[in-house]
């Protein structure tokens, strides 16, 4: 056994060197390499096109494309996908010059053939192992399909719902994003870049997207440095330390000046302070839209200041292929500003096995197997279940029984399978989709299940809503399907209304007068408003879009095969005058701590000001006891940790998973601190009356914040610890002092 150890030991002490000593050998090869490339050569590497016009047969409108490739003027394609395309366009590839292998990149955002959850709703699982797997098999599928790299994850905090895009990220929470982030680059990386079952990781979109003005996707943003190093920078972070290789800038303005020409965020912050070795890589065309934001004067001029930026390889605005080399010629770009794009890009190259073997990812075999991979299917079951979210269970209406009841699924999205997927679905399997309907049915057992459509796709009509009302009369429950289609969230879905589309609150209140208990099933891809049904349905499953299994999961839920626990990764606002809205708010001057008493205090007058559903909000079909919070000392010098314990318990008659959380508030400092910061959170299953002792370490770091001055740091004084089931539901309470 000690010689065992020894080894072991021995063995980590030396990964550190061979890392070192790949590193030196790469580099020495990107150094040969270069040293025979043209000028015209090396942009061509920064060149990235789409291949939807150049998969297939050769044709009049992708001649000029295959010629660029077949001269070495296309360093990487996306858009491309399985082995014969990808295979097709990397044999022009090897018909250049120098044999240059092409970077085959894809939009894989929450699964490749098996399509998962949409990143927001595997967020609301708090489950860091899921969400790696998750991730992990849509790498495993993607690469067999020849693809090396995705552009995920989206990383951006996201605090107005009224944006698209908040279905592709993590949601509000810092702390919570960055864990998610962590996940999601392990799950696509594997355990090392160049293996065939992996792909490199993209953080996006560097940086603050997600706050942009008003919701609207595109849009500028403006905000202090001290909140986008305190709130939208740290998952970036936590995915660079993760080893992501790659970093994909945004669309919006910062503070005025474009992010794909932002030298402050690229040169300074990631490649400077954060020390990233990777590359950078546009998104759609921001390097062309820099000339609407008027920031640069033309597309020659957008070239020059993307590049000295840091961003290095342009997806598909052909700023550099058509521009770039005049601009070293005239000395507006330096050679060794360009050597250093080159550099970094072919570096990934090698790191992948590209030049020992273009075609390593691309199997048909391997392919045709693992795309059929049974296995996949059951991990999408078991991420879909852990992702569902009961905001809602009124007189313990769920499970639903399968003794001989009759059960009445109606809904415009109740037999959906397209909507169930959401949005960026790349090879998915529409037909093997279970929908709502199909998975009640199978799930039924003794219970008679019938079915009403009641309105179309948007609920935009109401002449199917009498059948519904008959049908709905007939049964003892009524499980309604509601929410977004697919299409309204995602990327240039921005709304003004995020209330349930068409009539499908009408609906339910039709149904709800019938006098039967109405379960409500939402699918949408962000947090919608819908008082009516949060204050008058006996039931609210938060489905999301939740991917191929979506049916079988809900179903599982409903009947209660499985016991909910996924808490809310995002505030539910009760209407858009609130947004954007989020748990961790900065106390004013003037509090609302009595909704009765708004006067004069900063709060609204027509509206409570409390959010729907909290941050954290998630019911469970038993409940939890928590009790005897401890803290190992009151005190805490900046180089000692301290231990929080409490006692938790199931008091109810179910097994079931709890998400505890833990938060705290530092009481006074330098900068205004939120009432709350999530700084912890676990996942516990207990049995029926069993208790569990819970720790939470707590150090210096834990305490830290950046100040005014962007001073990472912790200040001496008092902090409130707090633990319990939500950022709303706050079970107990203790105090800290740190000291100088």
């Amino acid at each position: 056994m000690t010689m065992m150890k020894t080894s072991l030991a021995l063995a980590a002490a030396l990964l550190p060197l061979l890392a070192g000593a790949q590193d030196a050998q790469i580099e020495s090869k990107v150094a040969a390499l270069m040293r025979r490339m043209t000028v015209a050569e090396k942009v061509g590497q920064l060149h990235q096109i789409s291949g939807s016009l150049n998969t297939g047969p050769a044709s009049g409108e992708d001649a000029r494309t295959q010629a660029d490739i077949r001269s070495g003027k296309v360093g990487s394609m996306l858009n491309v996908k399985g082995v014969a395309d990808t295979c097709a366009m990397q044999a022009l590839a090897l018909q250049s010059r120098l044999h240059i292998p092409l970077l085959f990149g894809q939009d894989v955002i929450h699964g490749y053939h098996t399509v998962f959850p949409v990143p927001l709703g595997e967020s609301a699982s708090w489950d860091m192992e899921a969400i790696e797997q998750s991730a992990r098999i849509a790498a495993r599928e993607a690469s067999a399909a020849g693809i090396h790299w995705t552009f995920a994850p989206m990383v951006d905090i996201a605090r107005d719902p009224r944006w698209g895009r908040v279905m592709e990220g993590a949601g509000e929470d810092a702390f919570l994003g960055s864990a998610i982030a962590r996940a999601r680059v392990h799950g696509f990386q594997g355990k090392r870049l160049g293996a065939t079952d992996a792909v490199m990781a993209t953080a996006k979109h560097f940086a603050a997207y997600g706050a942009a003005i008003a919701g609207r996707d595109y849009n500028a943003v403006d905000m202090s440095q001290q909140q986008l190093f305190e709130v939208y920078l740290p998952p970036f972070k936590a995915a660079l330390d993760a080893g992501a290789a790659t970093f994909m800038n945004s669309f919006n303005t910062l503070n005025g000046v474009p992010a794909t020409g932002n030298s402050f965020l690229q040169r300074d912050v990631l490649k400077g302070r954060w020390n990233f070795k990777g590359f950078v890589v546009s998104d759609w065309g921001s390097v062309r839209e820099m000339v609407a934001h008027g920031y640069a004067a033309d597309l020659a001029d957008a070239s020059v200041k993307a590049i000295n930026a840091g961003s290095d390889m342009d997806m598909e605005s052909y700023a550099h292929l058509n521009h770039l080399e005049q601009s070293i010629k005239s000395g507006k770009v330096k050679m060794k500003t360009l050597d250093d794009a080159v550099r970094r890009i072919l570096y990934k190259k090698f790191e992948l096995g590209l030049f020992d073997d273009p075609y390593r990812f691309a199997d048909a075999a391997r392919e045709k197997a693992v795309l059929a991979d049974p296995s996949h299917r059951a991990v999408a079951l078991d991420v879909a279940q852990k992702s569902l979210v009961l905001l809602k269970n009124q007189g313990g209406t769920l499970p639903l029984s399968r003794d001989a009841q009759r059960i009445a699924v109606i809904g415009p999205l109740a037999d959906a399978q397209r909507d169930l997927e959401g949005g960026w679905v790349v090879e998915g399997d529409r037909a093997r989709v279970v929908s709502i309907l199909e998975g009640i049915r199978d799930h039924a057992g003794k219970a008679q299940v019938s079915y009403a459509q009641a309105c179309g796709a948007g609920c935009t009509g109401t002449e199917g809503f009498a059948e519904a009302v008959a049908t709905a009369a007939m049964a003892d429950v009524v499980v309604l399907a509601v929410g977004e289609t697919w299409d309204l969230s995602g990327e240039a879905k921005s709304r003004t209304d995020i209330t349930l589309p068409g009539h499908q609150e009408q609906l339910f209140a039709a149904l709800k007068a019938t006098g039967k208990p109405v379960v409500v099933v939402m699918l949408a891809g962000r947090p919608l408003v819908f008082n009516t049904i949060a204050d008058q349905a006996d039931a609210i499953v938060y489905a999301w879009f939740p991917g191929s299994e979506g049916g079988n999961a809900v179903a599982n839920v409903l009947f209660g095969d499985y016991n909910p626990s996924g808490k809310l990764p995002i505030t539910f606002p009760r209407s858009v005058g609130q947004i954007p809205l989020s748990y961790a708010q900065p106390s004013t001057g003037r509090p609302v701590t009595d909704e009765k008493d708004v006067v004069y205090k900063s709060g609204y007058i027509d509206s409570v000001n409390s959010p729907r559903y909290a941050f954290g909000h998630g019911l469970s079909y038993t409940t939890f006891k928590y009790s005897g919070l401890t803290i190992s000392s009151a005190e805490m010098s900046p180089s000692q940790k301290v231990t929080l314990s409490f006692d938790l318990a199931n008091t109810g008659k179910a097994e079931g998973t709890e998400i505890v959380q833990l938060y705290l508030r530092d009481m006074v400092a330098s900068v205004a601190r939120p009432m709350k910061e999530l700084k912890g959170f676990q996942k516990i299953h207990l049995r029926p009356g069993e208790q569990r002792r819970v720790s939470f370490t707590i150090d210096r770091e834990l305490l830290s914040f950046f100040n005014s001055q962007l001073v990472w740091g912790a200040e001496a004084g008092d902090f409130k610890l707090m633990v319990g089931g939500a950022s709303d539901d706050i079970r107990l309470e203790g105090a800290l002092k740190l000291l100088r």
